[in-house]
């Protein structure tokens, strides 16, 4: 896998984000190979030349321990918005269980987003950092159906299979739950969809679901995104561009409803879906540690 230079891999700190709570970022990896036809982080906007190629920050963990030493403040580390920490190369250089070791060295809390159930090989290093600081976990499943999440994201471990990651991890007392988006509109905005989704992350345990009922495109994205949907789902380029034009946002003609029978059903389950009380279920109980500072 090739290298890449970066002068820093931990963010400078941010109070209190409203994602999830966050105060730094890191990313350990450049690129994706998931496929996801649906992919934002692939828009000109974020400059990520060669996206499908997935590369490693150079000395990365050398990197991330003296940008963590360096920090005055303790807080929660987020990882997977652009580039997914458990892509398939993580399981053979394991810079992602490494950074997490480095996580809990420091006394940092974690917030991980990612499509792949190799999540669970690190839930020995997630219970370590459990015991100091903050720990969520947040898997991404858009279909509760196999085949169809197969044609969405070609690359990425099974619905089933992380459905069943998210139940390890739970298992295990690791705040853990489903990012759902995005909820494509005319594939996946249905009642039935919807509904098992819930039906499964309550069988599995999960703590939350965090919604967006829609997708946003962006320029070559959308260009991809055409290319993808007329490759696998002829026919339905042409809803989008019928109901959507050029529009950044194509939010779901059935937002409404599906978000009320989320919010009906995963109030029924005692699954959380807004920001505020995710934010809260996971840092609950660290308020009077030595991370005071998380709000």
């Amino acid at each position: 896998m090739k290298l890449i230079p970066a002068k820093s891999l931990v963010s400078n700190y941010f109070d209190g984000h409203e994602w999830f709570g966050n105060n730094y970022n890191m990313n350990i990896y450049k690129g994706c190979c998931h496929g996801c036809i649906y992919c934002d982080s692939r828009s000109e906007c974020y400059r990520v030349e060669n996206f499908d190629e997935v590369r490693a920050k150079e000395n990365a963990l050398a990197t991330i321990e003296r940008d963590l030493k360096a920090k005055r403040k303790k807080g929660v580390v987020g990882t997977g918005a652009m580039s997914d920490p458990y892509n398939p190369f993580e399981k053979e250089y394991q810079l992602t269980r490494g950074a997490l070791e480095l996580v809990a060295k420091y006394n940092f809390g974690i917030s991980i987003a990612t499509k792949s159930d190799l999540i669970i090989r690190d839930i020995d290093i997630l219970k370590e950092i459990q015991k100091y600081a903050p720990v969520i976990t947040k898997i991404t499943i858009t279909s509760a159906d196999d085949k169809l999440g197969k044609q969405i994201e070609p690359n990425v471990s099974l619905s089933s299979k992380r459905f069943a990651a998210i139940n390890e991890l739970s298992k295990n007392g690791i705040f853990a739950g489903i990012l759902l988006m995005p909820v494509l509109p005319f594939l996946e905005d249905n009642e039935e969809n919807i509904s098992n989704i819930i039906k499964l992350a309550h069988e599995n345990g999960a703590k939350f679901i965090y919604p967006a009922i829609g997708v946003t495109l962006r320029l070559n994205q959308r260009d991809w995104f055409y290319q993808k949907l007329d490759d696998n789902f002829p026919g339905i380029k042409q809803k989008y561009i019928k109901q959507y034009g050029n529009s950044y946002e194509c939010r779901s003609p059935r937002a409404k409803e599906l978000m009320q029978l989320l919010q009906n059903e995963c109030d029924k389950f005692g699954i959380v879906y807004k920001m505020k009380d995710i934010i809260n279920g996971y840092k609950k109980g660290y308020e009077d540690k030595q991370l005071s500072l998380f709000e």
